[in-house]
């Protein structure tokens, strides 16, 4: 889960070059051989999956200039590097009016070639992260900036674009950690409320004697301490969006006068002698049931169907696990830039552990494994043991099936005049991502055999580097040796301990 480079040149030699220069410094590419397939390539399953192009100026089919002019209209904050043998100031000056991010030279080395990708990442990250903070201040964040590529997301965005050009309410529905707010936001950026006020009221923060004041506002003397006029949240949003957040903890005696605020339009403020007429745009929101919550006589039937107008239920991240690819990237992304780190991506291993696990917290949970691994990591790449907690978790969640496996017989069919015969059901195979503790039959296994486990899993993840392999488990480099020697496992030879200096190519026209 590396970010791509789209390499695009017309000469294969030169392709090649690039394509060792960038994969050694962690990063994916693809290639094109000219301008036309580079846009038909960006306009495919795999554009998504672009994070910047390195483009050649002078090709047969469609000169990099033009290329880039197209690439800019269409793709306007994807990143672009022009590298080419025609190195005049002319040239510089006409790529960087075209939209060019950076401008390289042929023969250009290696490590020139990923500073300037690196660079060229980190600004177009932190540009589109300024972006998307600039919008959600002004209210004006759309469904176009949320990440998403699962088919059940999008069903939400449909329903999100479709309820934005009406006023009608909407109850948006699905476990803490989904995205229910970025959901309410996306609809008022998409409706003609843009750029009003989008006011959020977490009602199950609110104390409840300071309830009625902070949703409706109080004049100066209404009660004790009541200083100064206080306009509640249905003015601070007049003409824009409330988002009742939690909906479903609301007191019964508050949920009468908000079902009277809605049905009326007005407001009563505490201590006003008359009410208050308000135009504002009604978005709730609840990780509870609250069809049940009615039942149980726990929330008002009338309220219930007043907000259930236009329900959206969000699906937790455990079932829309195409989006989790797609969020990794975008938190790594976001988290290098800020915190100045050098990680690209995800390593194989990683990206399908991810998206093997559950996430009981959601997107939330998601993003901040993200964030810890990125501060915690000085490699390109983050890898499993960079998610030591999510390892254990799946590591505990493998044991606790394979016990239950283990420990239920299995009946075979019986063979001509043999009675069914019970077997143990044996385990699934090992997760790469942890060492289990317990054996087929569901008891614990010798010390002995767990440790050889980990250092041959050490020596395989590491290739046999003895010396790194000693420094990750902790120990020194002759206690791995006698180690080995004591359970009978032969060591690697001394030359794989240094691995060979990588070759270094110019990249030249």
């Amino acid at each position: 889960m590396a970010q791509t480079i789209l390499i695009v040149d017309d000469d294969p030699v030169q392709r090649r070059l690039l394509d060792m220069a960038i994969t050694r410094s962690g990063m994916a590419t693809i290639t094109a051989p000219g301008g036309g397939p580079a846009l038909d390539l960006l306009h495919g399953p795999k554009g998504d999956q672009v994070a910047l192009v390195l483009l050649d100026l002078v090709m047969p089919d469609m000169d990099g200039i033009t290329a880039l002019t197209r690439i800019r209209a269409m793709y306007g904050d994807l990143p672009v590097i022009v590298l080419t043998a025609k190195g005049g100031i002319d040239s510089a000056v006409e790529a960087m009016r075209a939209g060019a991010n950076d401008f390289l030279v042929k023969p250009a080395s290696p490590e020139r070639i990923s500073v300037s990708i690196r660079n060229a990442l980190k600004i177009g990250t932190l540009s589109g992260e300024v972006t998307r903070l600039k919008k959600k201040t002004e209210n004006r964040l759309a469904f176009e900036d949320l990440v998403a590529r699962s088919s059940e997301m999008r069903q939400v965005f449909r329903l999100g674009q479709r309820a934005a050009q009406s006023t009608i309410p909407i109850l948006i529905e699905g476990e803490s950690g989904v995205g229910k707010e970025l959901i309410a936001r996306a609809i008022q950026g998409s409706s003609d409320r843009a750029g009003k006020p989008f006011v959020t009221v977490n009602c199950g923060a609110i104390p409840e004697n300071l309830l009625e004041s902070i949703l409706f506002g109080h004049e100066k003397g209404s009660f004790t301490g009541a200083t100064d006029k206080h306009l509640g949240k249905f003015q601070e949003a007049n003409g824009g969006t409330l988002f009742l957040d939690e909906i479903g903890e609301l007191r019964l005696d508050m949920q009468v006068k908000l079902l009277r605020a809605l049905q009326s339009g007005e407001i009563d403020p505490v201590g006003s002698k008359r009410p208050v007429k308000v135009d504002v745009r009604i978005v709730s929101a609840t990780n509870r049931n609250l069809a049940e919550l009615t039942s149980e006589g726990q929330f008002r039937e009338d309220l219930y169907y007043r907000l259930n107008v236009f329900p959206i239920f969000v699906p937790p991240l455990r079932q829309r696990r195409e989006d989790i690819a797609a969020l990794a990237r975008h938190f790594v992304s976001r988290f290098a830039a800020e915190e100045n780190k050098p990680v690209t991506g995800l390593t194989p291993d990683a990206a399908e552990m991810l998206e093997s696990f559950d996430w009981p917290g959601n997107v939330r949970q998601l993003e901040n494994t993200i964030f810890r691994a990125v501060v915690l990591c000085d490699e390109t790449l983050l890898d499993v043991r960079d998610f030591p907690q999510i390892a254990m978790a799946m590591g505990v969640e493998m044991d606790r099936r394979r016990n239950s496996a283990a420990a239920r017989p299995v009946l075979h069919a019986p063979v001509a005049g043999e009675a069914p015969r019970a077997v143990s059901h044996m385990p699934s195979p090992s997760s790469p991502y942890s060492i289990h503790g317990v054996d087929a039959s569901g008891h614990m296994r010798k010390l002995e055999e767990i440790e050889s486990e980990i250092i041959r899993m050490a020596i395989s993840r590491y290739d046999g580097h003895m010396s790194e392999v000693a420094r990750r488990l902790g120990i020194g480099r002759s206690t791995l040796y006698r180690k080995l020697k004591d359970l009978g496992l032969e060591p690697e030879a001394e030359a794989a301990e240094v691995p060979p200096p990588p070759q270094q190519h110019q990249i030249a026209s």
